[in-house]
């Protein structure tokens, strides 16, 4: 099993979290970023790859090399609908668990928000990232990543 991080928007505690994880478990992760990425000197198991510009090339990165029962953190809906395909484990950096039983309406939603947003809409954005969504996170986190290594 492995972890797959879309760095590239996700907030420094989440990579915290899942890097000391990594090291605690010695579970490899990887971190795909169009980025170069730091990652702990003393976390070898913890690595960063650096995809070259452009739309989703981290995505279809992590899509095209996850395995089925692998870890992915995402914040990306389309990603996550294409991890839950290959029935990898996927969370997003807010603790929200994604799975075939909520993977259709929860991008369906962001697809009709998104049609909003194109009529000119308003519809805001989500709230920064704070000690709540850190919180609820490392729960959720911690409780998949069990149920992966269970596998």
């Amino acid at each position: 099993m492995k972890i797959w991080v879309d760095a590239d928007a996700a907030p420094r505690e989440v990579k915290d979290i899942v890097s000391r994880a990594a090291k605690r478990l010695n579970v490899e992760t990887i971190f795909v970023a169009n980025r170069k990425l730091a990652t702990p000197a003393d976390a070898p198991m913890v690595r960063s790859i650096m995809v070259r510009d452009g739309a989703n090339v981290a995505d279809q990165y992590i899509v095209d090399n996850a395995d089925a029962n692998d870890l992915a953190i995402t914040a990306d809906l389309p990603l996550a609908a294409d991890l839950v395909a290959k029935n990898v484990h996927v969370i997003d950096p807010r603790g929200d668990i994604y799975d075939k039983a909520n993977i259709a309406s929860r991008l369906s939603m962001r697809n009709f928000m998104d049609e909003l947003r194109g009529t000119g809409i308003e519809t805001g954005g989500a709230a920064p990232y704070g000690d709540r969504d850190k919180k609820a996170f490392a729960a959720s986190f911690d409780r998949l990543l069990t149920q992966a290594m269970s596998v």
